[in-house]
């Protein structure tokens, strides 16, 4: 699967995302961005994914969008960036400065202001202490444009530009189907040979209950969505999310999760179902089967796994709940890359797009697959048909098996990223 997605989104992708590195950036004023506010970014939004114990596909979602708001808000000044106007399903046509008039407008701003409005719309109901955080960054990164020399027009003229690219964008994602999905209810099929969640609760304390307190005191100056009294400190990881929010959904480990997701409307696959995916094995507890033999390998390489194959497992598993998910960690990657290559802000926002909108269509063909063959998973077919004491190394999600979501989403992140750059050999510094 990882293969034939990864194909398909490269050749999908816009062309203004894997233009070759050769685009320069213009000589205005604007143009003197540092392209690390794109990584401030990059490590507040995923903070704000963990903080929100968000789910995989729901991150992806936000990450394309942001990603897109960010890039447009950069290429409606820096006219050597091609614009997403058709590019993207759906998408509409953004405003962009002139030629002649794009020296008279800060980029950054123009981002920054577009970016805001984006996360404004998709974190309306993030706990307080999220739109803080969000909130706090914009305005630093405002703050420091206009201590470089913005001046009080050049500023306003770049925040109304921005602001109105937010805003046709925010239009642009409120028509993808997200909305329709959250109300749709959901009772899966019933037989041997499909998915079940099955996975004790144990398995899951720490995505679901506080490490230190449960007690939430709404007198907490941390819990007041304020700029002047809140802090990274101040983002209180473990707590209630509110019972009448579903735009936000933390993880709930006991349900299904996003099993409506195919019905999203891609970002550049025509449909969930573009790549073509032929069944995952057939059902049977035949000793001689395909299904029994991928588990006994999955027990085997259980039992023998190294102390490097373990951290490795443990590393890359990005838990919703605990982590900023496979979207984050990979975005995280991506923010690396920026510094590490020296990226100018026009490659280093090509590079996050590309690498947003890759997972964001990877979650909607691999989630839209997982739900319509309903594969069973490893733990539930060991412990039904070869022994009912096995436990895998990693708490099993809850969702269907097949396609790997880890899988599919890394191999068109990675697939998305080489486009964009070139092969460079890493060493992940993701926290």
């Amino acid at each position: 699967m990882g293969t034939s997605l990864r194909r398909g989104t490269l050749l999908c992708l816009p062309f203004a995302v894997v233009v070759a590195s050769g685009c320069g950036t213009t000589r205005s004023h604007a143009s003197r961005s540092d392209p690390a506010f794109l990584s401030a970014w990059i490590r507040t939004l995923y903070g704000a994914v963990r903080v929100e114990r968000l789910t995989p596909p729901v991150a992806s979602r936000i990450a394309a969008y942001a990603s897109i708001a960010l890039y447009s808000g950069i290429a409606a000044v820096h006219h050597d960036l091609p614009p997403l106007d058709g590019e993207l399903n759906g998408m509409p046509d953004l405003p962009r400065a002139s030629a002649g008039a794009a020296k008279s407008y800060d980029a950054t701003v123009v981002a920054v202001s577009a970016e805001r409005v984006v996360m404004d719309s998709l974190f309306r109901e993030a706990l307080p202490t999220t739109v803080s955080a969000l909130s706090r960054l914009a305005d630093s990164l405002v703050n420091a444009r206009v201590t470089d020399g913005l001046s009080p027009d050049g500023l306003a003229r770049s925040d109304r530009l921005g602001r109105e690219i937010g805003l046709r964008i925010v239009a642009w994602s409120n028509t993808d189907g997200f909305d329709t999905t959250r109300t749709l209810a959901y009772s899966a099929a019933i037989a041997d040979s499909l998915w079940i969640n099955d996975s004790p609760a144990s398995n899951f304390t720490s995505q679901n209950l506080s490490g230190a307190s449960e007690f939430i005191s709404l007198s907490n100056p941390a819990n007041k969505q304020s700029s002047e009294n809140a802090s990274d400190r101040g983002l209180i990881l473990s707590r209630p999310k509110s019972s009448g929010g579903n735009t936000l959904p933390a993880v709930d480990m006991s349900g299904a999760t996003e099993p409506h997701w195919g019905e999203i409307r891609p970002f550049v696959l025509k449909s969930w179902r573009e790549c073509n995916l032929g069944p995952p094995p057939r059902y049977t507890n035949d000793s001689l089967s395909d299904l029994y033999r991928n588990a006994r390998e999955v027990m085997s390489t259980r039992s023998v796994l190294t102390a490097d194959q373990r951290h490795i497992a443990l590393y890359w598993a990005d838990n919703p709940g605990e982590t900023g998910t496979p979207v984050g960690h990979w975005l995280s990657i991506a923010g690396q890359m920026i510094s590490e290559r020296n990226l100018s802000t026009n490659e280093a926002v090509r590079l996050l797009l590309a690498t947003a909108v890759a997972q964001a269509d990877a979650f909607i063909a691999g989630f839209g697959y997982k739900y319509y063959y309903m594969g069973i998973r490893p733990r539930t077919y060991i412990k039904r048909v070869i022994d009912s004491a096995w436990e895998p190394l990693i708490s099993t999600p809850p969702f269907p098996e097949y396609p790997s979501g880890h899988s599919t989403q890394s191999a068109a992140a990675s697939a998305a990223m080489t486009a964009v750059i070139g092969v460079h050999p890493f060493t992940d510094s993701t926290s």
